[in-house]
């Protein structure tokens, strides 16, 4: 049987503005099993960031949540423990979850980072959050072994340094191997590769994935961009204005997607091997979300939308019993509306590829 870690329930955040109430997040749902990794993905602005910020007890001053719940399951002493995280006080969370059961990975490292400490002293305090009682030699030890999990080679070296003496690709490092130090269930990456170059990029992404892999960790992965998912991803959200417009595991969102949206950030992800003048994009912005939104928000970029998605919000229309899209495309009555052809090839390909190397 699947073990759930974290399942949440119509959450509805909003952040009071000089401007109006900004709904960041819409009413989302979704669940996340022991050592599966869930990606949320979506452009800026469409409540990804929002939506984790209440399962770390962080609250801003101007946010409000207006309902929800958010279950989150671990291991004490006595046995599994589930609780709402919205209904345990921020100083419970902060001693009891935060860098313990749930750590986080922010989009710049140096943000995470004391530019006036060393790097061992930075881990060793994150260990001794979670283990007070650890003496020096243990300590040492445990700095070391945490330097050497993310895939620094000299360990000993790298420890006396500050942050500014490190790469991009270093400096995140660290950060994960102190994310990693309370022995998390829950890891939540925020953008974790944005900023750096392709190829630190990839290497981040397989360190993710193989700590993941190899500690049965349980992964929130927040990104704009649908590539960087491919082959670290179980299961995708797409995210929209708020909501959650598209979800199901990976292969379904890249070989079957099936709302507009998904489309428009399928082919937004640049392929070295297509000849092309110039890469596709989505017209328009997303809505003013002080503003309350009528029918299908993504309607007025939706060059394919009906005359219901300006008076109605459509339903999650199942695809499969792990695939679903908030389009009226899926209603019976709507007509047939074919995946562009650009995205059709393309996935067409992926497909042929992916034949090959699971030969």
């Amino acid at each position: 049987m699947t073990e759930t870690v974290l399942e949440i329930k119509n959450l509805q955040v909003e952040y009071h503005t000089e401007h109006g109430d900004v709904q960041a997040v819409r009413g989302i749902s979704y669940k996340v099993n022991k050592g599966e990794t869930v990606a949320l993905v979506g452009e800026s602005g469409c409540g990804k960031s929002a939506s984790v910020k209440p399962i770390m007890g962080e609250k801003e001053a101007n946010q409000v949540i207006k309902s929800g719940e958010i279950n989150f399951t671990y291991q004490t002493e006595n046995g599994q423990k589930t609780v709402d995280l919205l209904k345990i006080s921020p100083k419970e969370v902060q001693s009891q979850i935060k860098g313990k059961e749930i750590a986080m990975v922010f989009q710049d490292p140096m943000t995470s980072l004391d530019p006036t400490m060393k790097i061992e002293k930075q881990i060793a305090e994150a260990v001794k959050a979670s283990n007070p009682k650890i003496n020096k030699e243990q300590l040492n030890k445990r700095v070391l072994e945490l330097i050497e999990t993310v895939g620094i080679q000299n360990a000993e070296v790298v420890k006396k340094q500050y942050p500014h003496q490190l790469s991009g690709g270093m400096r995140q490092r660290i950060v994960i191997a102190i994310a990693l130090s309370g022995n998390p269930s829950l890891l939540i990456c925020d953008e974790p590769t944005t900023g750096l170059d392709v190829t630190i990029q990839a290497k981040i992404l397989n360190l993710i994935k193989d700590i993941q892999k190899s500690r049965k960790l349980s992964v929130i992965f927040i990104t704009h961009n649908l590539g960087v998912v491919a082959n670290i991803a179980t299961n995708v959200n797409v995210m929209y204005a708020g909501k959650i417009v598209e979800t199901g595991t990976t292969e379904d969102i890249f070989f079957d997607p099936r709302h507009p949206y998904t489309w428009g950030l399928l082919e937004s992800v640049p392929d070295v091997n297509e000849s092309v003048k110039e890469l596709p994009t989505i017209a328009g912005t997303i809505p003013d979300l002080t503003q309350p939104v009528v029918g299908d928000a993504f309607a007025p970029r939706n060059k394919y939308a009906l005359n219901i998605d300006f008076k109605e919000q459509p339903p999650m229309f199942e695809v499969n019993d792990h695939h679903y899209a908030a389009t009226w495309l899926l209603d019976k009555r709507a007509p047939k509306v074919e995946i562009p052809t650009v995205l059709k090839r393309r996935i067409e390909k992926m497909k042929k590829e992916a034949e090959t190397d699971g030969e």
